[in-house]
């Protein structure tokens, strides 16, 4: 009768082959989709990394931080103008239009980046400001 006792605590002490099995399948599956998962991140960051179009929402950025007047024509310039990006835009350019919309003060500001290379425009952003300075007398005169 003891051999049959000590058979029964060794079974109750010990894992089975498929349990096992079932731990490891479990395990791997788990490792695989966190190995996945980080290797699609990786490939995102290099993406982000190697991008280098620029946005016509970077110069409407810069010139709304820098300054809230509006003056009347056409302006251009490089990137390394508005801020040390090195050479990351040195084949773009931007122009920023500025005109006289309504009579009640406000001004459409048109914002364009220019591919160089291609000849092409990148992005436009158009955006109204208002100016309670040229606000119209009525007769078509502007009060400055």
């Amino acid at each position: 009768m003891k051999p049959f006792l000590t058979s029964v605590r060794r079974q109750a002490r010990a894992f089975s082959l498929i349990e096992v099995m079932i731990a490891l399948g479990i395990f791997f599956m788990a490792m695989f989709a966190i190995l996945g998962l980080i290797s699609q991140l990786l490939r995102n960051a290099r993406a982000f990394q190697n991008k280098k179009h620029a946005d016509a929402g970077m110069v409407h950025a810069y010139f709304l931080s820098a300054t809230n007047r509006v003056t009347e024509g056409l302006e251009s310039g490089e990137f390394s103008e508005l801020a040390d990006f090195g050479d990351q835009y040195r084949d773009y350019s931007w122009e920023k239009e500025t005109y006289f919309y309504a009579s009640n003060g406000l001004w459409q500001v048109d914002y364009r980046v220019i591919n160089r290379r291609l000849g092409t425009v990148e992005s436009a952003v158009s955006t109204l400001y208002f100016d309670p300075n040229t606000q119209s007398t009525g007769l078509g005169g502007l009060n400055r």
